[in-house]
């Protein structure tokens, strides 16, 4: 016994001293940066746009510090918020329109505002891949990103962007200040902003909110920005490594003490007989009995639930006007797949007798898109 616990000691040891040469050996990670960041370079970030400002005489910078840090002296400010990853607390909030009332502008480009600023939005979809828009003054945009929400506006607001389902963006009066909500904060990032008019609608929302007055400065505190900490910035990595090796360790002494969680034997008639065994019974009764159409039909109710569970699709919607949905979520799948898809399942299930043929073909079709939709 003490021979094999001297070789278990050994063993951690080697074991340790392989990961501390890992770690300190491993080649740098390349930095991850969150969505809407102006520092970020990755598709989702927005350093795009903070560049372009800076080339074009615009005095802007990033503000990390929380909004009672704002200024109290200086009016004519644009406040750019992208994005933000959490509504708030009501402190801050309040910091946020004192900064508006002294005459000051926050632009709030936020993919569904509702409760920023007393924002209220309504649902809207739009399944095309173009998106026309037009402004206060009947020039028309396109896009090919757009939220699914739409703001409601008041009688003394004005409308920036619209479109035939609801307005996108408008402004409304704050004090002396001015307070601008878009709903698709996606036309400023990297990989969206040189497609179809988002650079141009993103502009005009900027000159809106008197861009060129003053500095423009971007929202950081609302992405992590004075407050943001993560393991490996609170704790140096020889404490890690050795939590780590305890860790392992622990792990290894229960096992070898035979430790053992939960009950060893479970019952057959609870792991067997109201498994695999019904579910082997009803099978064979819907094959013997060529229930193909109904079979069919309840995995295609199961994948309906599944879709309303995971994306709020509802259960009502018939399986063609799914295609844009999916297209936008299933990206492993190609546009002709989905399509073929959604058309041929309506279609056979619509049809008064399937054949056992179409019935195979057609399940492991559906098997295929219910692993799909779980593992997203």
């Amino acid at each position: 016994m003490k021979s094999t616990i001297k070789a278990w000691i050994w063993l951690l040891v080697f074991l340790g001293l392989f990961i501390g040469v890992g770690i300190f050996l491993s080649p740098e990670k390349l930095k991850e940066y969150p969505a809407y960041v102006s520092e970020s370079p990755s598709p989702t970030g927005i350093k795009a746009l903070y560049t372009y400002l800076e080339k074009e005489g615009e005095t802007v910078r990033r503000w990390t510090l929380s909004p009672d840090r704002l200024t109290k002296k200086e009016s004519g400010q644009l406040l750019i918020m992208a994005g933000p990853f959490t509504i708030p607390a009501q402190e801050e909030m309040e910091e946020y329109e004192d900064f508006m009332r002294r005459g000051n502008t926050i632009l709030l480009m936020m993919d569904n505002p509702k409760g920023m600023f007393g924002t209220k939005t309504i649902s809207a979809g739009d399944d095309t891949e173009v998106h026309h828009l037009r402004d206060g003054k009947g020039n028309t945009y396109q896009s090919t990103v757009l939220s699914n929400v739409r703001l409601e506006v008041e009688e003394e607001d004005k409308v920036l962007l619209e479109d035939v389902a609801g307005t996108i963006a408008y402004s409304s009066e704050v004090g002396k200040g001015k307070l601008i909500v878009s709903t698709t904060p996606a036309w400023m990032t990297n990989g969206n902003i040189l497609k179809k008019d988002h650079l141009s609608m993103i502009l005009l929302l900027l000159q809106n909110g008197g861009a060129g007055d003053g500095p423009i400065l971007i929202d950081e505190y609302l992405h992590g920005g004075e407050s943001q900490a993560s393991l490996t910035t609170l704790y140096p990595q020889w404490l890690l490594l050795l939590l780590l090796q305890l860790s392992i360790l622990t792990l290894l002494w229960l096992w070898m003490k035979g430790k053992r969680f939960g009950s060893i034997l479970v019952p057959r008639e609870e792991m067997v007989r109201f498994s695999d065994e019904r579910i082997k019974a009803l099978s064979a009764w819907y094959l013997k009995g060529k229930q193909y159409k109904t079979s069919l039909h309840i995995q295609s109710d199961y994948l309906r639930l599944l879709l309303q569970e995971r994306w709020g699709i509802p259960t009502s919607r018939e399986w063609t006007e799914l295609k844009g949905p999916l297209e936008r979520r299933l990206v492993t799948f190609s546009v002709g797949e989905i399509n073929s898809f959604v058309t041929g399942l309506n279609a056979v299930l619509k049809k008064e007798r399937i054949n056992k043929q179409e019935y195979v073909v057609w399940s492991k079709k559906i098997e295929l898109f219910r692993k799909e939709v779980e593992d997203h």
